[in-house]
């Protein structure tokens, strides 16, 4: 049920007058969108209240732009909202009644808005803010308004950049008038009164998925070195360094984060995805509390003292909700390296699952449909909860007011188109209603991405072939893993020539639509044979059995055939025996992320027990990860793979699926 507001959005007196700017275009029609100088900005607000008793029950309904955390009465309740589209902004309700007092009370909330345009948030578009409501016991006991007290924290200053713009260093002053803003015995009386922001467009609806929670873990070693601690928390977790120090004031000490260490024992803070991993914190004189907001992937963290006394360390990891599903049976129980596998893969999603399904945890933080539709159906199939597919699909047909063809990366400003992307959205939905069976969800969802594939047909579908794409192919990633693909597929231009890996995916997509279709009773969307004909018309080669990778080459490559053969586009009967001779030879750990995926769900899917295996246990794949020294899942097979690898990438965690005790033929077949 939506929550009809009372509140008004309330922000500070600059943020008031601004307008909203467009953010949003097709990839290869950029804008301009120059700096605006409102980037990082902390704003504060608290409001004190009086409740006559303590209330039976209390919800509070809260959202605010980029994001918030809220505390009542000095005690940290939670954050959010999960990042949306403006068109159809979440927010949370949350029940606070535990945090309630009868008299006064106060409500104080730490917001964002970043201001960058990246991967992260719908940001650098001039609309930041708060809004809530307080509800108790069926009435609205507060709302926002202008009677809130609003400023700007002064203890967050920017140590640089990281990532692709994706995070802003944080430099934390203890010095700043505004630590302790959460308590009740905070003095606001240098505040101002909020302003009610007047250029609002929002579309609000509930969030659909859980908050996230905060959980606090205790390092396995701290060590003293010379002029600095040395902490290893024994995992890679996404979350803040927690500290206590005393020191001189002013005095700065220096941070160092990372999920290796350097030759020297040191820890390795710039991370090989290009993420800088170095900030700082002043203190104040006093005893210090180091309060961190934005999140890092990390094990190792160094605190560069500068003789100060510094203790009560911790890392405050948070993450989606994760209860590893009881039925479960690691299917591979008497395997010592298929139960590592599992069990990195376990870690890597239950402390890697954000707000959204991010591809990394670090360099980019984005919500990929692409590889978020294996990550997202390995967390609901390890759980049981679907919340995570179900914000993956609905986020990602919310995206069409950008393009009908849908975008890459959801809830953002970052503007790109991979065409393969929405082209697996048909499978994850297919899976989704297998396991599950919901026929209305499924039924509500289907004319959305028929709509999607219309736009594909009508742009560029000539003679049934996908030519003349304006959004570019990933095909597979990184490039050295493409086996020499031939056809031009590069980012930032038109492709104008037909090539078999996305034709493949777009017959996948047009079948899986119409398998879904019939398994509601309904008539096919179109009929997919003449796109698989015109496929094999295009690109098999009867010569060597094989498919080559396009129309005006004959090259042929591994990944070129993977998706024929994982999608069921044979035009000969030895066909299979062929790709597989040509796996063989080009070995497992040839393929990588869009190319082991496809191979993994048939070869589960008729039951080909020994090929499975044979791909996961690969001295080159999961294992080679694991040999290198992962605690969470790798970008690629191994840390040197890639030229900006990351060291917690959730996308390879899916192999869970196949080590886990579930029915892969029920999910997978294809018959």
């Amino acid at each position: 049920m939506t929550h009809k507001f009372t509140g008004k959005w309330i922000t500070d007196g600059v943020f008031s007058e601004l307008e909203p700017r467009n953010v949003f275009h097709r990839q290869l029609e950029p804008i301009d969108l120059p700096a605006t100088g409102h980037e990082n900005t902390h704003l504060l607000y608290r409001r004190s209240f009086t409740l006559r008793k303590k209330p039976a029950e209390a919800k509070i309904f809260i959202t605010a732009d980029d994001c918030y955390r809220l505390y009542i009465n000095g005690r940290f309740v939670g954050s959010g909202p999960a990042p949306s589209y403006h068109v159809a902004y979440n927010y949370n309700e949350l029940d606070v009644g535990e945090f309630l007092c009868e008299g006064e009370n106060l409500i104080a909330v730490h917001t964002y808005y970043q201001g960058l345009i990246n991967r992260v948030w719908q940001s650098g578009d001039l609309r930041q803010g708060l809004l809530l409501d307080l509800v108790c016991d069926g009435e609205t006991a507060l709302s926002s308004d202008e009677g809130f007290l609003c400023r700007r924290h002064g203890g967050f200053s920017e140590r640089g950049r990281s990532g692709y713009d994706t995070q802003i260093m944080e430099r934390y002053d203890s010095r700043s008038g505004e630590v302790g803003f959460e308590r009740r015995d905070f003095d606001d009386s240098g505040w101002e009164y909020a302003k009610v922001k007047r250029h609002t467009d929002y579309t609000l609806v509930p969030q659909k998925t859980k908050s996230l929670v905060y959980e606090s873990i205790p390092p396995v070693r701290v060590e003293k070195r010379e002029d600095r601690i040395f902490i290893d928390f024994g995992k890679s977790y996404v979350g803040n360094l927690y500290a206590k120090a005393r020191g001189r004031r002013g005095q700065t000490l220096r941070l160092a984060f990372g999920a290796e260490l350097s030759e020297d024992g040191s820890v390795r803070s710039a991370l090989r995805c290009n993420c800088d991993y170095r900030e700082e914190w002043i203190l104040s004189g006093a005893e210090d509390e180091l309060y961190q907001f934005d999140t890092k992937a990390f094990r190792y963290a160094e605190i560069f003292t500068d003789g100060a006394e510094v203790y009560d360390v911790s890392l405050s990891a948070r993450h989606y909700p994760f209860e590893l599903n009881t039925r479960l049976a690691d299917a591979y129980a008497d395997d010592e390296w298929a139960r590592r596998v599992f069990e990195l893969c376990i870690h890597t999603q239950k402390y890697g699952v954000q707000e959204t399904i991010q591809d990394c945890t670090d360099r980019e933080k984005g919500f990929y449909v692409g590889d978020g539709c294996y990550t997202a159906l390995a967390n609901y199939l390890l759980t049981g909860d679907d919340s995570m597919v179900r914000k993956l699909i609905d986020d990602a047909f919310a995206s069409s007011f950008i393009t009908e063809g849908l975008v890459t990366c959801l809830d953002c400003s970052f503007m790109q188109e991979i065409a393969e992307y929405p082209l697996i959205l048909p499978d994850l939905m297919l899976w989704h209603y297998k396991a599950g069976g919901d026929r209305e969800y499924l039924a509500e969802c289907l004319p959305r991405m028929i709509s999607a594939l219309e736009f594909y047909r009508k742009s560029y579908e000539k003679e049934y072939l996908l030519r003349d794409l304006d959004r570019w192919c990933v095909v597979e990633w990184p490039k050295n893993y493409r086996d020499g693909y031939a056809v031009d597929v590069t980012e930032g231009q038109i492709c104008h020539e037909a090539h078999i890996s996305i034709n493949a995916y777009y017959y996948r997509a047009v079948d899986s639509v119409n398998r879904m279709l019939g398994l509601l009773g309904m008539p096919p969307y179109r009929d997919a044979e003449p796109i698989k004909k015109a496929i094999t018309d295009a690109f098999y080669d009867g010569e060597s059995g094989l498919f080559v990778d396009g129309e005006e080459h004959r090259h042929v490559s591994l990944c070129g055939n993977v998706f024929p053969y994982a999608f069921g586009i044979c035009p000969r009967e030895d066909y299979d025996e062929r790709f597989l001779e040509l796996l063989d030879k080009k070995g497992e750990d040839s393929t990588f992320l869009f190319t082991s995926f496809p191979l993994l769900f048939r070869f589960s899917g008729e039951g080909m027990r020994e090929r499975l295996d044979r791909l996961i246990l690969h001295e080159g794949t999961w294992k080679r990860m694991l040999r290198e020294g992962a605690t969470a899942t790798f970008e690629g097979w191994g840390k040197e793979c890639k030229w900006n690898t990351s060291l917690f990438h959730l996308t390879m965690s899916a192999v869970a699926i196949f080590l886990a005790d579930v029915d892969h033929e029920k999910l997978f077949s294809r018959r």
